[in-house]
């Protein structure tokens, strides 16, 4: 069976190959990476990685299922149930680096039993510093965009900071918009609050405050084989507290703004309109960009147009910087002007017509789902083992019907 598996790989790898002989540049199979988020160490580099975290798991998801699940984003090397009372978790090795990051992409968020399981990266429990006794601060009011990484970045100007973490809401698997920052020096933790309080952080000013003690600590477990549960969901909320939010903008339809981050300082209005434009996915309304702090805005006129450019615009390379994509902070207000932008200018190239180059760079666009989408018709059909009404929605739609990571219809 894993040599079956590893041929029909082999098989998708060279009709790709073959393609893109006829179509240089265009067909050539991409990275499919998976967007970095949740409890992950600062500085986390997932190069080498081969087994991804699996969490939030129902109570009767069985091992075998597991692994049946997972062996269609590739051949597995091990697969470990651990069962906890709630909700248990368990890990997946690969053989290859590539089927984790496809597992993640696509796995992440899926429903098995009605409940939806939490994919991301496995990492040993040494590459997160013990911060027991560090001096740890608050950051308030973060952009749905912020990671731990993003965190970390931010603070790690200060020598002494070593570990910088994302509290995120077990039930929508949504940031809660707050993290903690440790220090190995007090002074330094004093001066990133006296420095850094009310500053930009992607499309927020920050709040710095000295945390309560205790806060933020005890967000992890470890198992037997000494990895940490990577939840995408630490920080979880209390039942009694935060119910489930059903006005998140990934299920609000009120929602159709588009977050646009990591801009270089050249890019302009125009350059931003044009670089969605090429994409397809829907009208463009509203064309915003603060140059200065390096993002913009991107209104559509629907919410699924949103959605699907989030996906294909996330990590896509404007000006030398991939930018990063995610739903604006506010929906957009009843009676908004809807009325269409005209097409931004094409920018001139000598020997191509204003229509060959929309034409060829739609189709980069496109080639990042559709390398995903080769690569995943032949492995999906190897689920129909798997009951189909374990998924909401229907496994077999995943790839052309809904956005893995920020939207579901």
């Amino acid at each position: 069976m894993q040599q079956q598996r590893l041929k029909q790989q082999q098989q998708q790898q060279l009709a790709l190959m073959q393609q893109s002989l006829y179509h240089p540049g265009l067909l050539a199979p991409p990275q499919i990476e998976p967007i970095l988020s949740g409890n992950l160490p600062p500085g986390f580099d997932s190069s080498t990685c081969r087994s991804v975290y699996v969490g939030n798991i129902h109570p009767q998801v069985t091992e075998p299922l597991l692994q049946e699940v997972f062996s269609g984003a590739g051949p597995l090397e091990g697969c470990k149930l651990i069962r906890k009372e709630k909700s248990s978790y368990g890990f997946v090795d690969y053989f290859d680096r590539r089927s984790a990051a496809l597992a993640i992409v696509t796995l992440n968020g899926r429903h098995l039993f009605g409940q939806p399981i939490k994919v991301n990266w496995a990492y040993a429990s040494a590459q997160r510093e013990d911060t027991s006794n560090h001096f740890n601060i608050f950051v308030g009011d973060l952009s749905p965009e912020v990671t731990d990484s993003t965190l970390f970045a931010c603070f790690s100007v200060y020598p002494t900071c070593s570990d910088a973490r994302v509290m995120w809401d077990q039930k929508s698997g949504r940031s809660r918009g707050f993290g903690f920052v440790s220090f190995r020096s007090q002074q330094d933790a004093q001066s990133s609050i006296n420095d850094l309080n009310g500053k930009w952080l992607g499309s927020r000013q920050i709040r710095c405050n000295w945390a309560a003690k205790g806060a933020g600590q005890g967000d992890e477990q470890q198992n037997p084989d000494s990895k940490i549960v990577v939840e995408l969901t630490n920080g979880a909320s209390d039942d009694g507290l935060e119910k489930r939010n059903e006005d998140a903008p990934e299920n609000n339809p009120q929602y159709t703004t588009v977050y646009v981050g990591n801009l270089a300082p050249e890019v302009t209005s125009v350059d931003l309109h044009r670089h969605f434009h090429v994409l397809g996915v829907g009208v463009i309304e509203d064309v915003r960009i603060q140059r200065d702090k390096g993002f913009g805005f991107i209104r559509y006129s629907s919410h699924a147009e949103a959605a699907r450019a989030i996906q294909m615009g996330n990590a896509r390379i404007l000006f030398g910087k991939p930018v990063k994509c995610s739903w604006g902070s506010k929906p957009t207000p009843p009676g908004t002007n809807s009325t269409p932008l005209p097409p931004p200018a094409v920018a001139h190239m000598p020997g191509f017509t204003t229509a060959d180059l929309v034409a060829y760079e739609r189709q980069i666009a496109l080639n990042k789902l559709g390398a995903a989408q080769a690569l995943m018709n032949s492995q999906v059909h190897r689920l129909g083992a798997v009951a189909q009404h374990m998924y909401d929605g229907g496994y077999s739609n995943a790839v052309t019907n809904q956005q893995p990571l920020y939207y579901q219809q």
